[in-house]
């Protein structure tokens, strides 16, 4: 990888501050070796701290744990391992690292292992190992076993959407029941609907979506209209060829269709938001829709102000073109300048069993075992379950290539500029991205 690239990968900060700053720490009773398990600070590492305990018992092995928030969680383990620091036995690293990670000798490729322990990767949701464990994409080359699945999903103010007169207005407007959206259109005019409504002597506004300009929030966002349009990273014939996918006919729509709905129905001041204040805008009331992560649901499902019965979930509607959502979630990898590589497999094995999946979907954690996901009753485990397991059949995810930032930072201006401050069209701005990847990847050495 170029050292231009490295340095980029070294201080860029993809993810927006999430919920909650905790650090677990090791049980004392623990005996022989420690190790030191590195992931982002929030509620899903909280359930993988209680549920570590069990592994502890079991083998004697402590463990210790390095939890950062989002704002700094790239910052601080792209540093470390391109600095190849020791201080991660194991890391929870993001789906977009697994590139740079292989091709840098930064995690231990796992295929022996796997093949002796007997773990097999048909027992995992197949687009949660495309996305978090194959380097290359689509090859047998494992860096990682998936471990906390995610993707984009939507929430509603259910109890809005139940009440008498705001179900009779907007059928008188829009010939329908007021529903979960199936497609995208439906979706737009529902935020429409709720823009500007006053409800119990509040002015709401229809949808937080994500808008964020720094670190990757437009690009998690938008992506979720281009891919149902049409948008394709590359000609699947073609590595890395992009003109006519990138910029398509469908994908130019799906971009504007982003920014329809971002300049009807969001609430002011929303052209810098992202997870945190999506979560805001919904927890105070604000939006009838929010566009967010699966893996912050389980805790709008507890909030005593918007969840229970007030909330409901569905997964990304339908647009002209297909259905699909962005991927989420992550990997579990060993460090290869680990000095506990041994313990270090020996938590994958552990946290590869079934009955530790099972548990991990318990706690909180997001399983992307067949086991747990494919079990009859799991679309009724939590109110959230179905529209998950729906979302994740149907995910798209981000190049993973070792120049992603670089690739991020480009669509991150090219999106934002045309979305946000209204420069040019939108036939420019995905010719313009068009430009910028294949420059990046020219730097690199690919060929298309």
């Amino acid at each position: 990888m170029k050292q231009a690239v490295k340095a980029l990968l070294t201080t860029f900060g993809v993810l927006a501050f999430a919920l909650g700053v905790g650090v677990g720490t090791a049980p004392a009773h623990a005996q022989g070796k420690t190790i030191t398990l590195c992931w982002a600070a929030w509620d899903p590492a909280n359930a993988l701290v209680e549920l570590s305990k069990d592994f502890t018992a079991k083998t004697g092995v402590g463990m210790k744990f390095e939890f950062v928030p989002w704002t700094n969680y790239a910052d601080r383990f792209l540093n470390e391992l391109n600095s190849h620091g020791s201080l991660c036995d194991l890391i929870i690293g993001d789906s977009q690292w697994i590139g740079g990670a292989a091709e840098n000798g930064q995690y231990v490729k796992l295929n022996d292992f796997f093949k002796k322990e007997g773990i097999s990767m048909d027992d995992y949701m197949p687009a949660t190992v495309v996305g978090y464990s194959e380097w290359p994409k689509n090859s047998p080359n494992y860096w990682a076993l998936p471990a906390m699945g995610d993707a984009v999903g939507w929430t509603y103010r259910k109890d809005w959407f139940a009440r008498p007169e705001i179900q009779a207005d907007f059928k008188a407007k829009y010939g329908r029941d007021l529903a979960v959206p199936k497609t995208l259109d439906e979706l737009r005019e529902i935020a429409k609907f709720f823009q500007g409504r006053e409800i119990d002597g509040k002015k709401v506004y229809g949808a937080s979506i994500y808008t964020e300009r720094g670190s990757e929030g437009i690009t998690m966002g938008v992506s979720n209209y281009l891919y149902d349009y049409g948008f394709q990273y590359q000609d699947p014939k073609k590595p890395y060829s992009m003109d006519g996918f990138v910029n398509s006919p469908g994908a130019v729509k799906g971009l504007e269709a982003y920014k329809e709905l971002y300049k009807c129905c969001t609430p002011p001041g929303a052209s810098n938001s992202y997870m945190s204040e999506g979560l805001d805008a919904f927890k105070s009331g604000q939006v009838a829709l929010q566009m967010n992560f699966f893996a912050f649901f389980p805790g709008l499902y507890k909030d005593p102000n918007v969840g229970g019965d007030k909330i409901g979930f569905f997964s990304n509607p339908a647009g002209p073109a297909t259905q699909a959502t962005q991927l989420g979630g992550q990997g579990i990898s060993v460090v290869s300048y680990s000095k506990n590589q041994g313990e270090a497999l020996q938590y994958i094995k552990w946290f590869s069993g079934g009955d530790v999946q099972k548990k991990w979907w318990a706690l909180g954690g997001y399983s992307c075992a067949k086991s747990v996901l494919n079990d009859p009753s799991f679309p009724n485990s939590a109110p959230f379950a179905g529209e998950f397991l729906k979302s994740m059949g149907m995910v798209v995810d981000f190049w993973a290539e070792p120049s992603y930032a670089q690739l991020l930072q480009a669509e991150q201006k090219r999106v934002h500029d045309y979305m946000v401050a209204d420069k040019g069209t939108a036939q420019e701005a995905l010719d313009g991205l068009v430009k910028d990847w294949k420059a990046i990847f020219k730097e690199e050495g690919k060929k298309f």
